[in-house]
């Protein structure tokens, strides 16, 4: 599993400062972290800079590991930086250009679920997409990790990117709980997923790749062994960060986070008990923005998508 992971974590930090980590809440399995968008010399916080790193990530996050690996072993061969670079315009050109997108709080999440919390993406969604204007329906990433007794713990993505928290924690644990809780049958929210990792599911190495198929085979003892679990991203607009012209101070912007998640505990909490979540396993990650909708733009603009 870690030799799936992709990315140097450091360079996330960069862009996003940890303030909070493994918070619980009574009653509940989930663990709450919080990431706030960090403070440059000048007393600035600038989430275009956070939009060009999600940007040039977008090959890991949209494109399939073996084709990543063929336009790699292609450009060693030739001596060339060709196919990777068409595979970044590939990707880029896979996102909607949708004023009201989900897809840059989808990024958000793949890039702290690979380098913060180590669970390897095992399904390249965006891959399956037919229709650049559409999103795809399903989960919005599947992660992988696993026990030390062999079981496979799947991790089901959601993320929700709104102006006001309280919408965003409703609609987030609303939009994953099908998936993980909802019983194995043919109609359940998950077995189209499922499905698709039971052929598509990729850690690079064909052996490991093959093994963890089995764990979505049907016909296998290994289908047995998989439990559901949840990654759930939440990010809103909080009004600490720094307006312009006004020096923003890391060290008050971390404390006002951490002050805003211990309130946020209540209704994250009523909200895992009214989805019947409370013995789920679920990675909160909360990130309180200058501006939800500026995050989206700039998203969309670092994207190219926009002018």
């Amino acid at each position: 599993m870690d030799a799936a992971l992709t990315g140097n974590p450091e360079t996330l930090e960069v862009h996003l400062e940890l303030v909070e980590r493994d918070a619980v809440l009574d009653g509940h399995k989930v663990k709450i972290h919080c990431h706030c968008l960090t403070v440059d010399a000048n007393g600035r916080v600038d989430p275009h800079r956070l939009a060009e790193f999600m940007r040039n990530a977008v090959t890991n996050y949209a494109i399939p590991r073996a084709k990543m690996a063929d336009a790699k072993a292609r450009d060693e061969r030739w001596n060339s930086g060709e196919a990777v670079a068409a595979l970044h315009e590939e990707a880029k050109r896979s996102f909607t250009d949708l004023a009201l997108t989900g897809e840059g709080g989808e990024m958000l999440l793949f890039l702290l679920a690979e380098r913060f919390l180590k669970l390897p993406q095992i399904l390249c969604k965006m891959d399956l997409k037919t229709d650049t204007r559409m999103h795809y329906h399903g989960a919005d990433g599947v992660y992988a990790g696993v026990t030390e007794d062999g079981i496979l713990k799947l991790f089901w993505g959601e993320s929700k990117v709104y102006k006001d928290v309280g919408d965003g924690i409703k609609k987030c644990f609303a939009s994953i709980a099908p998936f993980l809780i909802e019983p194995d049958h043919e109609g359940a929210e998950r077995e189209k997923d499922l499905i698709l990792l039971s052929d598509k599911a990729d850690l690079s190495d064909p052996i490991v790749t093959t093994a963890l198929r089995q764990y979505f085979n049907k016909n296998s003892k290994q289908s047995k062994r998989v439990r559901y679990c949840g990654i759930a991203l939440i990010g809103f607009d909080a009004d600490y960060y720094p307006t312009d012209g006004v020096k923003g101070i890391a060290e008050e912007i971390a404390k006002a986070a951490k002050a805003e998640l211990e309130n946020l505990k209540t209704p994250i909490g009523k909200q895992l008990t009214a989805e019947k979540l409370n013995q789920i396993e679920i990675e909160v990650l909360c990130i309180p923005l200058p501006s939800a909708d500026g995050f989206r733009k700039a998203f969309l603009k670092a994207m190219g998508l926009t002018e």
